[in-house]
């Protein structure tokens, strides 16, 4: 499984539109001002409660994380993220790149694989986020995605595998994972410093008939 290049935008993860000449401060800030401008302020009902003392970059969001409601206030910068790991505790997601090129904060939005570390938490705002801690089945099960990589020994190190995972089930259920060939190129933004391609890409073969079945 070759590592995407840097110039590659075929499969890239939904990450903003800032071009090469914004660096990342720029970006967020613009992302969170197209954000507000997209509609994301809620109305008090929907929101948790705000004084008239909350600063003016901060915003009641609600959420879905893992099948329970979450109610918080985040600052329009922030990163969803940093909003799992640091307000929620949801540590399974790695903060690798922090530049949406490793694909360790892999995490599911709506269903579809999103880098979290370049999706800002106002933009979850209303909508579901399942992360690694989410997917177990009846009883703390193992999902069948988590058990091929086992079967595989598809992971050496562990840090990059929550986001290979997330990963692997949402190119499952994409479609693209009839062939080896297919799972090389929709797996390659998430990279394996230890090089575990080979146990990534059977794992997910294994995985495959039972994910399209859930």
């Amino acid at each position: 499984m070759k590592p995407r290049s840097s110039n590659d935008t075929t499969h890239a993860p939904p990450c903003g539109l800032a071009g090469p000449e914004l660096n990342r401060r720029e970006m967020v800030l613009g992302s969170a001002a197209a954000a507000l401008a997209g509609g994301i302020a809620l109305d008090a009902d929907a929101a948790p409660a705000t004084s008239a003392s909350t600063p003016a970059y901060e915003l009641p969001i609600r959420l879905q994380v893992n099948g329970q409601p979450v109610a918080l206030v985040v600052d329009a910068r922030t990163s969803l993220l940093d909003t799992l790991r640091e307000d929620l505790a949801l540590t399974g997601a790695k903060k690798g790149c922090d530049h949406g090129q490793c694909g360790a904060c892999t995490v599911h939005l709506d269903g579809q694989r999103v880098a979290s570390c370049l999706t800002l938490a106002a933009q979850a705002d209303r909508r579901t986020v399942t992360t690694i801690e989410g997917i177990e089945g009846p009883g703390g099960a193992l999902h069948p995605m988590q058990q091929a990589f086992i079967d595989h020994d598809a992971l050496q190190c562990g840090y990059c595998t929550p986001g290979q995972i997330m990963a692997a089930i949402a190119c499952v259920r994409e479609g693209h994972a009839k062939t080896p060939e297919q799972i090389r190129e929709y797996m390659s933004g998430n990279l394996c410093r230890c090089g575990a391609y080979v146990g990534i890409v059977g794992a997910i073969q294994q995985a495959a008939p039972l994910v399209r079945r859930a």
